[in-house]
Order: C-alpha cells, then structure tokens, then sequence
C-alpha cells in the first residue's frame, strides 16, 4: 500500500499542467500564428512577443511593444524563409511543457529559440536578455558607409535544463504529423468536440477538456485544410489545422 500514491502521479500532474497552462497555451497558440510571416527575423520578433500571456502571468515587465504588435497580429504575404529552423524552435517551445514552473517554462521557451538566432548570427541569450535601448540619434557623419545594426530581439535569459523524476512521462517534440491534409472531419454537434481522420488513415480525436477552450468552426472541405501534429505533455497532442489560428489538444484513436 506505500506505492499506491505512485498510480496516482499521471492524473495529478495532468490535473496540475491543465490548471497552469492556459497562458503557455495562449502564447503557444500566438507563436504558431507568426507562421503566417515571410521574413526570419520579424518571425522571431513575433515569437518573443506571443510569449507575453505568460510574462503578464508572472508580473513580469512586457515584451516590446512592437514585438506584442507583431504577435496580435502577424503580417501575412511571401513565402516563408528557414521553415525547418521555425519547425525545430516551435517543436522545443511545444516540448517546454515538462517543466513544472512557469518561470522555468518562460527560459525554457526563450532558450527554444537560439536556433533562429544563430540562423539570423544575432547574439546568444545573455546579450538578448539585455534591455533593448533605443538607439542614439545618429551625427551627421555617422554611419556614412552602413546602416546602424538593428537591435536584437530581447528575451530574458535560459536556466539549464532539468530532467527530473517525470521526465519520462513526456514524448519526444519532433512532429509526428507535418502538413498532412485531411481525409474528412466530424464536428459533435452537441459538444462541439471533433474527430479528425487523415489521408493516410490516422484518426485523431479532440480531448475532452479542450472543445470548451478551443470550438472547431471549420468549413473548408477536409481536403483544402492540412494538419500538423506535435507532441505535447502527458501523451497528449497538439494540432494545428492550415491557418485558423488555434492549437488543438488531441489523442490518437486509431
């Protein structure tokens, strides 16, 4: 009977994570949307920006108020540039969810973008989690061959990271779905929950507790809409669907 507590671990931690993750949702959900951005550099303007729910949680000083712009309200047009970079930093912010504290899970998020960083040859972390001063005004003479560098994106600087006693209650972040289109959806007309089955047949159900937070109004053909699918906390799934904005909680039944 001393080990029984042991069972009880996955539920209480998946209760504690449900509890305090609606501004790491929220700033998840932000940070998929600046997809929708052509430009590397602005995307990551944008990432740091959708951070700010959570910042606002901790009663931490804002984001820039142009990188908050950016996050409400992401320019769309072009094509975007160093996908697979954006794909590995937001795979890391969506894998921050093992952490148990919201700070850490902050750093964490934050430090999940050094690869667009030494992508774009911004300085590391220390250097960003400086604040960003605006610059002096130029003299005449100054900068008569180039232009004054933009300052660097500004983010408060990683912890390490910890693998603790639960870290094998998570899945890995690399996705397992990536821009698959579907095959047909259902929407529960009385909870509004939904069943989703992709073209090559996985079928992928919204977890209960979401469909109050996150209502599927969708209304292309399933064809049109294509899905990707990253591992989140405790066996449970994120899914974004083409551009409606929205991370879904999902689970896999078939």
């Amino acid at each position: 009977m001393r080990h029984f507590w042991w069972f009880l671990v996955p539920a209480l931690l998946s209760l504690a994570v449900q509890a305090e993750a609606r501004p790491r949702d929220d700033a998840l959900t932000s940070a998929i949307r600046c997809g929708a951005i052509a430009d590397s550099r602005q995307w990551l303007d944008c990432f740091y920006g959708a951070a700010q729910p959570m910042r606002a949680a901790l009663g931490l000083t804002p984001a820039l108020p142009a990188q908050v712009k950016l996050a409400s309200a992401p320019p769309a047009g072009g094509a975007p540039r160093d996908e697979a970079v954006r794909d590995e930093v937001v795979s890391a912010a969506a894998g921050c969810m093992r952490q148990s504290a919201d700070r850490a899970w902050l750093d964490c998020y934050y430090a999940a973008a050094m690869p667009m960083r030494a992508q774009l040859g911004l300085s590391g972390p220390q250097a960003a989690a400086r604040p960003a001063l605006p610059l002096p005004a130029p003299r005449p003479q100054q900068y008569a061959s180039a232009a004054p560098p933009p300052p660097a994106p500004a983010g408060p600087p990683p912890m390490p990271r910890k693998v603790g006693l639960f870290a094998g209650l998570f899945s890995s972040t690399k996705p397992v779905v990536k821009n698959m289109p579907m095959q047909s959806y259902d929407i529960d007309k009385k909870n509004g929950s939904f069943t989703v089955t992709l073209q090559d047949g996985q079928v992928w159900e919204q977890i209960a507790e979401d469909e109050i937070y996150h209502p599927a109004r969708w209304r292309k053909p399933a064809e049109q809409m294509e899905v990707t699918i990253i591992p989140d906390a405790m066996h449970v799934y994120l899914m974004t669907v083409g551009d409606d904005g929205k991370a879904y909680k999902v689970h896999r039944i078939r």
